[in-house]
């Protein structure tokens, strides 16, 4: 609309602060006639520039202007809402960045405007203009505009949660069909189609139970400050949608957004300060006191509902479909700041959350269960209580006016037997309260001892047993409608989050654990532990587990690393065990490692041992993984040890980095099936634990169609799977997308269990195996064995510059030396996500499906992304990465910080990346990325292709930006040459000055480039919605 606006050379000239530039001239009149795109405010406001155009907004109509496009927001289609919904918010924060950056505001709608031509053209003219028109920005103007584009995109993707939010909420209406099947739709296909009786679908839902495991893996790019502003703006957008208002009522909902929005802006968007454990371990509480804890609740609920439409009864009490597990201050692989001190105030911080949580769901059932009748059961043990309280009632109701409770001062009669055993609950919550907070002031204080000291809550059946004796007595009196409201709910909420509210499990390389073993053999004179083959070390760690004898001898000297193990260990010992979960070991190859865990838990102490996981992690640990878990059960004490039940962690990361993504898939798919074998062999059940990052580089992808691609046999109706980082804000960050979160992982195990895929055929077998093969060759050939790969990638990525976003606990490598073998899986994919070229997802890929292809292999390999749902889902989600990549920007970053002699290797991997689009097309019979299938949805994210397009308008600036940004700084760092940049301006000498660790004689110029980097890192982040 804004290019037919006849007063747009007067914008250009007056308004937008370019001045006559003859290209942005002739640039605008072209687009008048295509009217592909529109300025992010069209044509500025009539006040500013009075423009007579009826394009125009006046300044004072700006929330009529927004009113009057939240009523069209009825439109169908979700593409529609999308749209609608972007241009409001657009049009929001572009009317708070011209309040305060009224200049700025005109080049940022240029800037716009360039972008979406471009996105729509493809056109090198159009690019070149961007670019061109982007590298004349002053210094400070990169900030902002960089901050800009990030704050939009990340308010771009609020509309894409809320259209998913809108979405499930419609699919339950059903006003819409949804292709991915809902909990509900699994019970009546297992009894309708699959002729499965509803008592055994019933009795498969009980025994079943999936544990999410909150990790904080550094992906996560945004600061909690803004994650929370965002939420509100969310919740508010969701209302504008579900809300029945008045024309008031809209506006002061836009005029709630706005203050929001506007709070986000003047919000330091730049972490300066890198987290604590701690500090993660709060951020990932923070879902459950906001969403997760009421959600389980209601979801339960809802399964309840859905039992009773094929006339089955109620989950039982003691039955909880989900468990949440933590890795934030116990993942210590690697990460120096992870201690045992750390790894004990993590604990105490959950179980602090969990208390508040049901303390405030006490004391709002005091409010509820006003009722006097009961059975004899709980009368009798409300007198008990009463009898207590009775012996001192003025000490009783003055320490309770000193807690300063909501009601209830006084102890109550007998009369009210419900409050009466509420009100003591109550007591003890708040007893269980203050010593933890002691606990965390004083950290030489056992927090399990001094739980039983103070006869504070230490058991969780402590907390159930009258929940459940309330429970039976509404029951028994007839009041079953009281009894299945707010106390089934918090019953549920109980057995689903225990006191810990999640279990912290423990992580740790598998050579951390050898060097500790090696002090004491070598101490004793017995050899060195290191040495030994793995033969000797079973036998020697199966003879201490056997005996009695003490391992570690009085005046041991231990180096700090071995030391931090073995407090560890014996921190553990101190702790709750109900707020411990598994002790992983990374980079597990042999049954020894396994055995030296289990010997030093008893040696430190630990009585309730932890259940200790090998993780199989690069290819080769996985190939092995059979090997090493039939010696494991082969051993006799080790078998009896573990009473039946044996779990295994296999990892997507290092795999893919270590393989590629498709050899890693097969690798981890063969794995599976061959340890779920070997553990059937010796008569013991296997739980896998997923160890998925958010990427597809690292496992990521859409949770239905991971699980259903799974081998079959392999989800014995327990699962446990990592939720990491940026994963969690966008699976367990609002409501609605936790409810379908927790649903699609229920109906997808549920399916798994009584419904699970068809084996594959040999022949497709004995086809992965070859395409996993090349493929790897392929992979390796690239990126392990071109010595002037690693070069490449060190200048073409922001890799180096990663560090400084501040985003995680843990070093972004292993060890300071070596190359992409040391580097980390999340920096890896991280850095190829910012360049838009995704190469660990797809690289080998394309060669190996070639061959197959020129091996006359096309209809095998049709037949298996048909019927296999494995293949299909693989080669899906490399289509989804492919659907984000983009060549010209690779080239550009290319062009702008690679040697001229290394350009030959970018083009040689855009090319790979050309005919790996072409080839996954021709397989998939589609003729372009992300078709519809024939008679259904794309089988990624809904609306993807739309979503995609409505971002790139945003990304493609920041892109450009950021390698100004790397190019300026390498040149700096390399020539030290002195830059004509000292302003005098106050606001931005305070724009520069927002890092209190900057170094003070920082050159400003290299302050601002930084902050324009990292801000860059963050906003593509935001737009690829995945970092690593």
């Amino acid at each position: 609309r804004a290019y037919a606006c006849t007063e747009l050379r007067i914008c250009a000239n007056r308004c937008c602060g370019i001045g006559p530039v003859p290209e942005f001239l002739s640039w605008t009149a072209k687009k008048a006639k295509e009217l592909k795109t529109v300025f992010l405010n069209p044509c500025s406001f009539r006040g500013v520039v009075g423009c007579s155009s009826s394009f125009c907004v006046p300044t004072s109509g700006r929330f009529h202007a927004m009113l009057q496009l939240v009523e069209n927001t009825g439109a169908p289609g979700t593409g529609n809402l999308l749209r609608e919904d972007d241009s409001l918010l657009r049009q929001i924060f572009f009317s708070v960045l011209r309040h305060h950056h009224p200049n700025l505001a005109n080049k940022v709608d240029v800037i716009y405007a360039l972008s979406q031509a471009w996105c729509n053209s493809n056109e090198d003219t159009d690019f070149e203009l961007l670019e061109k028109y982007l590298n004349g920005l002053k210094p400070e103007e990169m900030i902002l505009v960089a901050s800009s584009f990030s704050h939009m995109l990340n308010l771009h993707n609020l509309t894409e949660e809320v259209n998913a939010s809108q979405t499930e909420r419609a699919v339950r209406l059903g006003e819409i069909e949804n292709p991915t099947r809902t909990t509900n739709r699994s019970l009546i296909k297992l009894t309708s189609v699959n002729g499965y009786k509803p008592e055994d679908v019933y009795k498969q839902l009980c025994s079943q139970c999936v544990e999410l495991v909150l990790t904080a893996h550094p992906t996560q790019a945004l600061r909690a400050s803004l994650l929370k502003k965002y939420a509100m703006v969310r919740k508010e957008l969701d209302n504008l949608h579900t809300k029945r208002m008045s024309n008031y009522e809209r506006v002061e909902c836009l005029e709630s957004i706005k203050s929001y929005v506007q709070g986000a802006w003047r919000t330091d968007e730049i972490r300066r300060q890198r987290p604590s454990p701690q500090d993660e371990m709060r951020g990932g509480l923070s879902y459950f006191n906001t969403v997760i804890f009421d959600i389980v609740a209601v979801f339960h609920r809802r399964i309840d509902t859905a039992l009773a439409n094929i006339k089955q009864p109620r989950l039982p009490l003691d039955h909880s479909l989900f468990k949440f597990g933590s890795w934030m201050g116990g993942d210590r692989d690697g990460n120096p700041n992870v201690t045992s001190e750390t790894t004990r105030d993590v604990v105490v911080i959950a179980r602090l959350e969990a208390v508040n949580a049901y303390f405030k769901a006490v004391e709002g059932l005091m409010f509820d269960l006003s009722i006097w009748r009961c059975s004899p059961q709980l009368k009798e043990y409300a007198q008990k209580v009463v009898a207590r309280e009775e012996r001192d009632v003025s000490r009783v109701s003055e320490e309770r006016k000193k807690r300063n409770y909501a009601d209830f001062w006084v102890p109550i009669p007998l009369t009210e037997p419900f409050r009466v055993v509420l009100s003591s609950m109550r007591d003890r919550l708040y007893t269980t309260r203050e010593v933890l907070h002691q606990c965390l002031i004083y950290p030489t204080m056992s927090v399990r001892t001094a739980l039983k000291e103070r006869a504070a809550y230490a058991d969780v059946e402590e907390l159930l047993e009258p929940l459940k004796l309330m429970y039976d007595s509404l029951m028994s009196t007839g009041d079953e409608a009281v009894a299945n409201a707010r106390l089934l709910d918090l019953i549920r909420q109980v057995r689903t989050f225990g006191l810990a509210m999640m279990r912290l499990d423990i992580r740790q390389e598998s050579t951390r654990h050898m060097e500790v073993i090696d002090t004491i053999t070598t101490y004793l004179g017995m050899g060195s532990y290191a040495e030994w083959d793995e033969a000797k070390r079973v036998e020697f760690l199966t003879s201490e587990l056997k005996g009695r004898r003490p391992l570690f001898p009085p005046g041991l000297e231990m180096s700090p690393d071995v030391a931090e193990v073995v407090a560890t260990f014996r921190q553990l010992g101190e702790l709750p065990a109900d707020s411990l979960g598994a002790y992983i070991i990374s980079m597990a190859r042999t049954a020894s490692d396994v055995l030296a865990v289990v010997l030093l838990q008893r040696e430190c102490g630990v009585k309730d041992y932890l259940r200790v996981v090998p993780l199989f992690e690069t290819l080769d640990d996985l190939t092995n993984a059979p090997s090493t878990m039939r010696t494991l059960l082969t051993n006799e004490w080790y078998h009896a040890h573990i009473k039946g039940v044996q779990e295994c962690m296999i990892g997507y990361s290092d795999s893919g980095k270590d393989a590629g993504r498709l050899a890693a898939a097969w690798a981890l798919y063969e794995a599976q099936e061959k340890i779920t074998a070997v553990a059937k062999e010796h008569g013991v059940k296997l739980v896998l634990f997923h160890g998925r990052g958010g990427t597809v580089g690292r496992g990521g992808g859409p949770t239905h169609m991971a699980i259903r691609s799974q081998p079959s046999g392999t989800i014995q109706g327990t699962l446990r799977v990592t939720v990491q980082g940026e994963i969690i804000e966008q699976q367990c960050g609002e409501r609605e997308v936790c409810f379908r979160t927790l649903d699609l992982y229920t109906s997808a195990v549920l399916e798994a269990c009584m419904d699970p895929p068809p084996a594959p055929k040999e022949e497709w077998r004995n086809m992965m195996t070859l395409l996993a093969a090349a493929s790897c060759k392929e992979y390796r050939a690239i990126v392990f064995q071109r010595p002037e790969f690693v070069e490449y990638f060190n200048r073409a990525t922001p890799v180096s510059e990663l560090g400084r976003l501040n985003i995680g606990s843990r070093p972004a490598k292993r060890s300071k030396e070596g190359g992409i073998e040391t580097l980390r899986a999340i920096p890896w994919i991280f850095a190829w996500t910012q360049t838009r070229l995704h190469l660990p997802v797809w690289l080998g890929i394309g060669d190996a499906l070639e061959a197959a292809i020129k091996d006359s292999k096309l209809d095998i390999l049709r037949e298996m992304y048909e019927h296999w749902p494995f293949f299909q889902g693989t080669l899906d989600l490399v289509e989804m990465v492919l659907a984000k990549a983009d060549p010209a920007i690779s080239r550009m970053y290319d062009h702008s910080l690679v040697k001229q002699d290394l350009w030959y290797l970018g083009e040689e991997l855009r090319g790979r990346l050309s005919s790996t689009k072409s080839v996954i097309l021709q397989i998939a019979s589609k003729t372009h990325l992300l078709e519809p299938m024939l008679g259904g949805t794309s089988p990624s994210t809904p609306n993807l292709d739309i979503k995609i397009r409505l971002r790139a308008p945003y990304v493609a600036p920041l892109n450009i930006l950021q390698c100004t940004c790397l190019k300026y700084l390498r040149d700096y760092q390399t020539s030290g040459a002195a830059v004509d940049y000292n302003p005098n301006d106050p606001e931005i000498i305070d724009l520069l000055s927002r890092d209190p660790s900057k170094d003070p004689h920082q050159h400003p110029f290299v302050a601002a480039i930084y902050d324009t980097l990292i801000i860059t890192i963050k906003g593509i982040a935001a737009g690829m919605q995945n970092t690593g």
